[in-house]
């Protein structure tokens, strides 16, 4: 940021004007977000240890398996370095990132919650729809059977009329829906608002329940007598 085209390794800042050369840069780290994990990350230093001791320091431990389970070992190994050092505020990588993004998955949940709900009710509704719809169909398809329609042809026909308003229905819900998430990325951690794998289920769910809700009215019609059929109000 402050030295663009130039090796940093080997020059030296200071913090203010009478210091202007007192700290030499000796390596690069990546980036890495600290107490906040929305905002962007700001130019950062690390000071060796020896160099500036804090009264206050957090120290990161990477262990292999449960990270709860050798809490008592690390404060063992604290106490054998110093007795009087306290030892506070243990917290697993998982449990402080938690913690910071509470509101975050709160409405992630939520919204989970209420999308699978909605989910639920469209195909609920859908399925009544389009069985109530193709069931009044019956005397249509006596007629056309009496006529010398196929049963499968006029099963395909039932079919096709069935899924043309969905799929238009879907397509219009789609581009709704990836308009609508700009509005929440700046919401989402290390997802991408479009998630395909989640609409590629809500869409193939309701194809699948509107081709069942005509499938089976419709091959339960065809299978009917078209005398029987004709007599169906």
């Amino acid at each position: 940021m402050f030295l663009p085209g130039i090796n940093p390794v080997g020059q030296r800042f200071g913090f203010d004007f009478s210091e202007s050369a007192g700290v030499e840069i000796v390596g690069v780290a990546r980036d890495a977000k600290y107490a906040d994990l929305r905002s962007e990350t700001p130019p950062t230093i690390y000071i060796p240890y020896f160099q500036e001791a804090p009264g206050l320091a957090n120290c990161a431990v990477r262990v292999i398996g449960e990270p709860s389970s050798i809490i008592a070992a690390i404060r063992e190994a604290v106490r054998g370095v110093d007795k009087d050092l306290p030892l506070f505020d243990i917290k697993t990588q998982n449990a402080q990132i938690e913690q910071l993004l509470s509101q975050e998955i709160l409405f992630a949940r939520l919204s989970s919650f209420f999308g699978m709900l909605a989910l639920v009710l469209a195909c609920v509704g859908l399925y009544g729809v389009m069985s109530y719809v193709v069931a009044r169909r019956t005397n249509e398809i006596g007629i056309r059977m009496a006529l010398g329609a196929e049963r499968g042809n006029v099963v395909k026909m039932i079919m096709k009329e069935s899924m043309t308003p969905v799929v238009l229905g879907l397509v219009i819900g789609l581009l709704t829906a990836l308009g609508a998430t700009r509005f929440i990325s700046s919401m989402l951690f290390g997802l991408e608002p479009n998630d395909r794998v989640t609409i590629s289920l809500a869409v193939l769910t309701m194809i699948a329940v509107t081709a069942l809700a005509a499938y089976l009215p419709a091959r339960r019609a065809a299978g009917v007598n078209p005398v029987d059929a004709l007599r169906c109000e």
